[in-house]
């Protein structure tokens, strides 16, 4: 077969010459050597910094030990700067005072030093007891016990050592009420007075109040709180005797005798209250 002029092998159709494969190997050979060379000086270059580095670290400088010290060169714990202490709370042994009872203030005289005045047993112009309204009418008030009581309560009274009687007059309706709280030294003589008590506290009229209870029949009730005695006679105001089924006067001489009870236990809290405090 002709494949023209020159031939599939160029001019003339000459075959190319055969590659010298020994000296290709050799070449070949040479080429990495040449490449572990260089791979290797690497290595041990990098090898050589990392020595001096580590040299570095471990050695340190020579600036009088100022730099980087070993382990076994660091401070001991006892060395090391403490955290600031804060002052942990404390607490007495000593157990506080107990707070005051109002009821052993009104029974003990040296605890119950405030004064005793009309003004302040009986604060105000009127009194309400469960809804219902009672005016005021005059006060008073006597250290001479014996004066403003009759038959059973006088002797109740002086002979257990009263020491001062407070009255007040209150008025709803066609009744009045007088009231009276007595003062006695102790819890004891008061409950004396209470159990011996019996008619009559004196009514105090005035301030609009014509005399009632006098020589006729009222209704009277007895108690007492603490060192206090309180007292009440009701009755009608225009002088007539309180029926046995009269319930009007009853129940004033009740809300009266109750408003007497919370005046007293208002004064016992009040002084109780600033005992607490003071201590």
């Amino acid at each position: 077969m002709s494949f023209g002029q020159g031939g599939p092998y160029g001019p003339g159709g000459s075959q190319p010459p055969t590659p010298d494969w020994s000296a290709l190997a050799d070449t070949a050979a040479r080429d990495r050597r040449r490449k572990w060379l260089l791979f290797g000086g690497g290595a041990l270059a990098a090898a050589a910094v990392a020595g001096i580095v580590a040299t570095a670290v471990i050695v340190g400088d020579d600036d009088g030990g100022k730099g980087d010290r070993s382990a076994s060169q660091l401070p001991t714990p006892a060395e090391l700067p403490s955290e600031s202490a804060q002052s942990e709370p404390t607490f007495s042994d000593v157990d506080p005072p107990a707070p005051i009872s109002p009821l052993e203030v009104i029974s003990d005289r040296s605890k119950d030093t405030a004064p005793i005045t009309a003004a302040g047993l009986f604060p105000g112009d009127r009194a309400t007891v469960a809804g219902r309204d009672y005016t005021k009418g005059a006060t008073a008030s006597t250290k001479d016990c014996g004066s403003v009581a009759q038959k059973k309560l006088y002797p109740a009274l002086t002979g257990n050592g009263c020491r001062q009687v407070v009255r007040a007059t209150y008025t709803n309706g066609d009744v009045a009420v007088t009231v009276g709280i007595a003062v006695f030294d102790t819890k004891a003589a008061a409950e004396k007075a209470k159990a011996a008590a019996g008619p009559f506290l004196v009514s105090l009229p005035g301030d609009g109040v014509e005399r009632f209870c006098r020589n006729t029949a009222c209704r009277s009730t007895s108690n007492a709180i603490g060192r206090y005695g309180y007292f009440t006679i009701a009755g009608n105001t225009d002088g007539s005797p309180v029926r046995t089924d009269d319930t009007k006067a009853r129940q004033a001489g009740l809300d009266v005798a109750e408003h007497a009870f919370s005046r007293i236990m208002q004064r016992a809290n009040a002084q109780a209250s600033a005992a607490a405090t003071a201590r």
